[in-house]
C-alpha cells in the first residue's frame, strides 16, 4: 500500500488550519472576526447533510434487523447506559468544583458585573418548555417532512424509527425500498467526504474568530475555572471512560488515536455536529453494527452529553462562589437533580450551553443568573473541551452497547487495525 505524504493528510492539515488561525487571530483580531465565516459555510453544509444522513442510516439499520424486540433492547439499553454515566459526569465536575473552589478570592466585583448580555440567553430559556409533556410535543413533529427539513435530531430519530419498524414488519416487500436507501445513504457519505476537504479552512476561520473576538486576555481573571474544567474532563475521559473500555476490552489511547480527525475538527469549529458524519462511519469501521450506529449516535447527542454535563455543574458552582452563596448539601444534591434534566435538553452545537445554565439557574434561584456574564468572554475557550467530551462519550457509549449486544463485529475490527499497522508501515 501507496503511503500517502503527510502533508496531503487530512488531520494534518486541521492541525495547521487550527495553528494559523491562533496565529493570525493573535496578530490581526480584526482579520480574525471577519474569518469566521469560513466556519460557517462548513457548519452549515454539514448540517445540511446531517438529516437525511442520520434518517437514511436509522431507517437501514432498524429495516434490515428485522428484530422489533432488539430495536427496544438496544434503545432501553443506550438510555440507562446515558443516565448512568451523564449522572457520573455531573458528579464528578461538583467534587473537583467542591475541592479546588475556583470561584473564591477571585476579587471580581458582582455590582459591576455588565447582565446586559445574559438577556439573550435568559430569553431563550424562558421560551423553551419544561416538563415531560412538552418534551414529548416537541419531539414528535408536526409532519413527516417537517422533521428532516428542521434538522431536528430527536423528531428525525422518531420519524425514522416508525418508518425503519415499517419496513422491517412489512418483510421482503420493503427491500427494494432499503437498496434505494442503501444508494442514497452511500451518495450522502460520498458528498461529506466532498465537504470534508475545506474542514482545515473552516478550522483555521473558526480559531482566527476565537482569538481575534476575545483575545488570550480574556482568560487571565477565569484561567483557574478553565484548568479545572479542561482537568475535569480529561479525568473523566481517561479514567471513567478510559475504565469503561477498558472492562470491555479497549484501549482508550488507540481509540482516541482512531477517531483523531473528528476530535481535531470538534476542536477546530467548537461544535461536535461537525464530525458526527464521520464519527458515524468510523464506529461501524471499528466493528459496531449499522442499527447501533444508527440509533445510539443521534440519541446520544441529546441525552448523552457528558461533557456539557461536567461544565453546568462546575459553573453552576463557580457562580455560586463568586456570589459567595453559601449551598447546603441537600442545595447541592438539588441542584445536581436540576442538571440531570436540564443538562439532557443541550443539543451539540455552540452556545446551547449558556442557555441550559441559564434554564437551570431560573429553576434554582438561590444562585444569580447574572452571574453567567463572567462566563460568556471565556465559553469558547471551553466550549471545545465539552465538544470534544460529548463526542468521545457517545462514541465509547456506541462500542459499549455493541458489545452488549453481540453487534460487534471483531473480525472487522481485527482487519482495521491490520489496516493501520500497513499505513503506518
Amino acid at each position: 500500500m501507496k503511503k500517502k505524504k503527510w502533508y496531503k493528510n487530512l488531520t494534518v492539515q486541521v492541525v495547521i488550519g487550527i495553528i494559523l488561525g491562533i496565529i493570525v487571530g493573535g496578530v490581526f483580531p480584526t482579520f480574525g472576526q471577519d474569518l469566521k465565516i469560513l466556519a460557517d459555510i462548513f457548519i452549515k453544509l454539514i448540517k445540511m447533510l446531517i438529516a437525511p444522513i442520520i434518517f437514511l442510516t436509522v431507517v437501514i439499520g432498524i429495516g434490515n434487523m428485522g428484530d422489533m424486540k432488539k430495536v427496544g433492547k438496544i434503545g432501553g439499553k443506550a438510555l440507562i447506559y446515558f443516565e448512568i454515566v451523564s449522572t457520573v459526569a455531573l458528579a464528578i465536575g461538583f467534587i473537583v468544583v467542591h475541592i479546588i473552589q475556583p470561584g473564591k478570592g477571585t476579587g471580581i466585583d458582582v455590582s459591576k458585573i455588565d447582565t446586559s448580555a445574559v438577556q439573550n440567553f435568559t430569553d431563550q430559556a424562558a421560551a423553551q418548555e419544561s416538563g415531560f409533556v412538552p418534551f414529548i410535543m416537541n419531539i414528535i413533529p408536526e409532519h413527516f417532512v417537517g422533521a428532516i427539513a428542521n434538522g431536528d435530531l430527536l423528531p428525525i430519530l422518531v420519524c425514522a424509527a416508525l418508518f425503519g419498524l415499517a419496513s422491517a414488519s412489512i418483510g421482503e416487500a420493503a427491500q427494494p425500498v432499503m437498496k434505494v436507501m442503501t444508494s442514497a445513504s452511500e451518495i450522502f457519505f460520498k458528498v461529506i467526504g466532498m465537504v470534508m476537504v475545506i474542514s482545515p479552512l473552516a478550522a483555521f476561520g473558526a480559531m482566527a474568530y476565537t482569538i481575534g473576538s476575545f483575545g488570550f486576555g480574556s482568560l487571565k481573571s477565569l484561567a483557574l475555572l478553565m484548568i479545572c474544567i479542561y482537568i475535569t474532563m480529561a479525568l473523566f475521559i481517561f479514567l471513567i471512560l478510559g475504565g469503561i473500555m477498558k472492562g470491555f476490552g479497549f484501549n482508550i489511547f488507540k481509540f482516541l488515536a482512531y477517531i483523531k480527525e473528528e476530535l481535531l475538527l470538534v476542536l477546530g469549529t467548537s461544535s461536535s455536529e461537525t464530525a458526527l458524519p464521520g464519527i458515524m462511519k468510523k464506529l461501524e469501521k471499528f466493528g459496531c453494527s449499522k442499527q447501533v450506529v444508527g440509533l445510539v449516535i443521534p440519541t446520544g447527542y441529546s441525552f448523552n452529553l457528558d461533557g456539557t454535563a461536567i461544565y453546568l455543574s462546575m459553573a453552576a458552582m463557580f457562580i455560586a462562589q463568586v456570589y459567595n452563596v453559601d449551598l447546603s448539601i441537600w442545595q447541592q444534591l438539588t441542584l445536581l437533580l436540576v442538571l440531570m434534566v436540564t443538562s439532557k435538553g443541550a443539543a451539540g452545537v455552540t452556545g446551547s450551553g449558556f442557555v441550559t445554565l441559564a434554564a437551570t439557574l431560573a429553576a434554582f434561584p438561590m444562585i444569580p443568573v447574572a452571574g453567567i456574564a463572567l462566563l460568556i468572554g471565556v465559553d469558547r475557550f471551553m466550549s471545545e473541551a465539552r465538544a470534544i467530551t460529548n463526542i468521545i462519550g457517545n462514541s465509547v457509549a456506541t462500542v459499549v452497547v455493541s458489545k452488549l449486544e453481540n453487534e460487534y463485529n471483531p473480525e472487522q475490527h481485527e482487519a482495521l487495525v491490520k489496516e493501520i499497522k500497513e499505513e503506518h508501515a
